[in-house]
């Protein structure tokens, strides 16, 4: 297990890049499953959950083959297998990712297994939607002591499904398994983020044929047989914008080769009216501090083309220096923010709230979930040592001690592999002054 010691107090200035998007990549690389002959899959970062859908698929017989330069994926699903319930619960890990292998394997084998799902202790996020998705198709669902078996004996029918919320993870279910199911599909209440715009983009180049409507309606049509594809993966808008939170935070100068402006567009609205400087250009977007006082906000998380819930944890390390009274308000994940009470210990004045504190109640409202945050600022920071949570929280860590006054030691940083290529290279090119340590 590796910590770092973090000295504060140094901008973050410099150039960083960022490969294709943590949300995307390992559900295209499921993808691969449906197709009769390989998929090539560009801009593949090396990050954590890269390599467990790769030991999942190789488990299965999928052959992976990973030109490191370039970050390209080679993935060959003609000999698709069963894998042994324990070997998948080994390589499975805290994963999540397990659960969309499902439909592409109900097709390929008639047969899934799934462990017990880990993932970010960020809300409930539970799996019913998944297991709700794939019965309608037909599936028969088994739960198991060690995890749950799910078998299609007369193959998989098209369905219409109505979600209770927008859920990216169900959506991608649906996609995944629709396109190969007999008949017609029809999707409401789908998500519509980028990342689901890319899978279908890949889903159409491998032979599917999926429409997607107003309202966030989708609609599939099943065909018996879906090729390879080959397809260079949208870049991390995530990671894009945690960077640029950085820069924020720390008074840095950081552009961000890659980004998108088209895929972060309510980011740079709101980056812009806290006070944030921006110049978005071909090659990527540089955020930075113009220097002077940073506004104080209110911010509402939403599912896409809103706010989204992983830009709002770096972003609050930014807001403890704006120079009044902000509100976030996280209308997503129903327990998001564990992660400031570590910013509490190093001199912010962040208060949690069970109220809605935004303009439209939402569906955490009276439930008891600590759901809105009202940050008072300015507040300088100070160092701490600090135990990382989940993912987007540890990072927002990451910079809140290297916006602090004086060393921090943080530990977990595990877990910001999962989403973060390289990142601790990115933090040593934009001159943080920081030591790995083995504990």
């Amino acid at each position: 297990m590796s910590s770092l010691r973090i000295t504060g107090g140094v901008p973050l200035s410099g150039q960083v890049t960022v490969r294709g998007a943590k949300n995307l990549v390992p559900k295209a690389m499921v993808a691969a499953l449906l197709g009769s002959t390989p998929s090539v899959l560009g801009n593949v970062p090396d990050i954590k959950d890269v390599a467990v859908v790769t030991n999942l698929l190789a488990l299965h017989g999928v052959t992976v083959n990973r030109d490191g330069a370039d970050g390209v994926l080679t993935l060959d699903p003609s000999n698709v297998t069963q894998a042994r319930h324990a070997d998948i619960d080994a390589h499975a890990g805290d994963s999540r990712i397990p659960i969309l292998l499902c439909g592409p394997l109900l097709h390929a084998l008639g047969e899934a297994f799934i462990p017990d799902l880990g993932g970010c202790r960020i809300g409930d996020r539970p799996i019913n939607y998944h297991l709700e998705v794939l019965r309608n198709f037909g599936a028969r669902v088994e739960k198991l002591e060690s995890g749950i078996r799910m078998s299609a004996p007369h193959g998989l029918q098209g369905a219409k499904i109505d979600l209770p919320y927008p859920s990216v993870g169900a959506t991608e279910q649906v996609l995944l398994t629709a396109t190969r199911a007999e008949g017609h599909t029809e999707l409401r209440g789908a998500a519509t983020e980028p990342e689901i715009m890319d899978l279908i983009a890949i889903l159409q180049k491998m032979g599917a044929i999926i429409t997607v409507q107003t309202d966030r309606v989708i609609r599939i049509e099943g065909v018996p047989e879906l090729r390879g594809y080959r397809h260079r993966a949208l870049p991390d808008r995530i990671e894009a914008a945690s960077w640029g939170s950085a820069a924020l935070a720390t008074g840095g100068d950081i552009l961000v080769a890659g980004a998108k402006q088209a895929d972060m567009m309510a980011f740079l609205n709101t980056y812009r009216k806290l006070g944030g400087g921006l110049d978005i250009q071909d090659e990527g977007i540089r955020f930075y501090h113009p220097g002077g006082d940073l506004n104080p906000l209110i911010v509402e998380t939403n599912v896409h083309p809103g706010f989204m819930t992983d830009w709002q944890q770096p972003l609050v390390v930014a807001l403890t220096q704006a120079n009044g009274v902000s509100i976030v308000h996280e209308t997503v994940y129903e327990n998001r923010f564990g992660f400031t009470r570590a910013l509490n210990r190093m001199g912010a004045n962040i208060q949690l709230h069970r109220e809605c504190l935004g303009s439209v109640p939402c569906r955490f409202g009276q439930r008891n979930f600590l759901h809105s945050a009202v940050i008072s600022g300015p507040t300088p920071l100070k160092a701490t040592d600090i135990n990382i949570p989940d993912l987007r929280g540890g990072f927002s860590h990451l910079i809140a001690a290297m916006a602090a006054d004086g060393v921090s030691h943080v530990t977990g940083i595990e877990l910001i592999k999962r989403g973060y290529e390289h990142f601790t290279d990115k933090l040593a090119g934009l001159g943080a002054d920081f030591d790995l340590e083995d504990r």
